[in-house]
Order: structure tokens, then sequence, then C-alpha cells
């Protein structure tokens, strides 16, 4: 249907949004993780146990949600909701690009718009990782224990986990990025408080459409986001590696200083 009336260019609206906010998304998304990871390990052994691990993930997700994943996520909904046919010249879009739509929101609803929906971004951000860093390191610990010659897990094993982690989390909140997506393409009047905006669209959702409703686009979702962590859970544990080889080397000069 999108490619009949758009042209398959319509299977790629939002691209823009999701390309700016993506390398500051996972920038803040594994710094934060190493950060809290820090905080909460046990002071003795430099260890962090599971529910620290989790912890941990909760508030990487929590951390990406507030600073970078909402208001991206608001532009790509919108560039990808708005209905315009891309094989007609004459038929102008409301949205020309992510720069143009985040100019018209702010301009036509306010900053806060931008931040629609920031409760359940952070929620599914903060349960989505919660369960991907749980799952990752726990399948890490596994594969190492049935493999004890190894000091380090070889690159295709990492992806392989990360694919695996990477597909808990939106099995685990499916129906919070349902009613989020809603959210963030629906307008309210103005002063309609955000549980009210929340449950309106889950009643009708419910009524409308079933309890299926709240799992709509689970597999896309699934089919997008595991083989993408499988990659940035890959490339996270080789430039893990540089970054820890690069303090050794620091810590061995100052000592022959």
């Amino acid at each position: 249907m999108i490619v009949k009336r758009e042209t398959p260019l319509a299977l790629y609206k939002g691209l823009g949004a999701v390309l700016s906010g993506i390398v500051p998304k996972m920038a803040i998304r594994f710094a934060s993780f190493e950060k809290y990871k820090a905080w909460l390990a046990d002071k003795e052994t430099g260890k962090t146990n599971v529910g620290g691990i989790f912890l941990a993930g909760l508030g990487a997700g929590t951390t990406e949600a507030v600073m970078v994943v909402t208001p991206m996520e608001v532009v790509k909904i919108r560039l990808q909701a708005q209905m315009h046919s891309l094989a007609d010249p004459l038929e102008t879009p409301r949205y020309r690009n992510a720069g143009h739509a985040v100019y018209t929101i702010v301009r036509e609803e306010g900053f806060s718009a931008l931040y629609r929906g920031v409760t359940l971004t952070a929620l599914r951000q903060a349960t989505n990782q919660g369960a991907n860093f749980t799952a990752y390191q726990e399948l890490k610990k596994l594969a190492h224990r049935f493999q004890p010659e190894l000091t380090e897990l070889p690159t295709y094993q990492h992806m392989i986990i990360g694919l695996i982690s990477g597909a808990m989390g939106p099995f685990s909140n499916a129906p919070i990025d349902t009613i989020k997506t809603r959210l963030q393409k629906s307008s309210f009047p103005p002063g309609t408080s955000a549980l009210s905006r929340i449950g309106s669209i889950a009643t009708e959702m419910w009524r409308q459409e079933g309890s299926r409703s709240f799992y709509k686009g689970i597999t896309p979702r699934v089919l997008r986001v595991a083989p993408g962590q499988a990659i940035v859970f890959a490339v996270y544990e080789r430039v893990r590696k540089w970054i820890e080889a690069l303090k050794e080397v620091n810590v061995d000069s100052d000592y022959s200083e």
C-alpha cells in the first residue's frame, strides 16, 4: 500500500531523524551504562551482580530516552505518519525533512511537543536496556563457562549473543511502544494531561481492535532491533578492548617515567 501510493522512497521516511540521533543515542547508552554499572559494583571485587546490571540498563535506557530518543522519535513518527504521495510533485508534504519537522513542531506546538510521550518512551527504553544488557551479560558468562580456554569471545559470538539479547526488549514492552507511537502522532486539546491521553488511547485500542492491537508491529520491530543490537554489541566489545589497551599503555608509560 505504501509503495503503491507513495513510491518505494516512502519506506525511508524519517530516516534523517533516525540517522541524526543514532550516534549520540548509542554513545549516551553505553557511556551511561558503564557509569551506572561502576557505581553499582561491589567495592571489594569491582564486579556488578545481575541485579546491578539490570538497574544500570534501566538507568541507561532512561538517560538516552530523555536526552535523545524522545525528540528523535516524535520527528520520525510525524514524518512517517504524514500522508502525501512522493510520486506527485504537486502534492507538498507538511514536513520536508527532519530539520523542517523540528522547526514546524516547535513553532506551532511549542518545544514541549518534542517531548510528547517522554514517560512512555523512558519506560520503553528503560525496560529495553534493562532486559538487553542483563541478557547480554548473562549469555556472555554462559559462553565463557562452556569455553574456559577463551579469554575473549570471537566477534561472531558477540554478534549472536547481541542478536538474542536484542530481541528481548521488544517482546518485554511491545504494548508500551505501541501506545507511545500512537500518542506521539496524535493531537489532543490543549491542557489534556498525559495520563488521560494514554488512558484514552489504550481504551480505544482495546475497544476497537482487541488485545492483539498492543502487539501490532512486533515482528518488524524485532527484525529491526535484533540485528542492529548484534552489530552494536560487536562494535562495543571491540571499542572497549581498544580503550582498555590504551589505558594499559598509559599506565605503563606513567610507571616508566
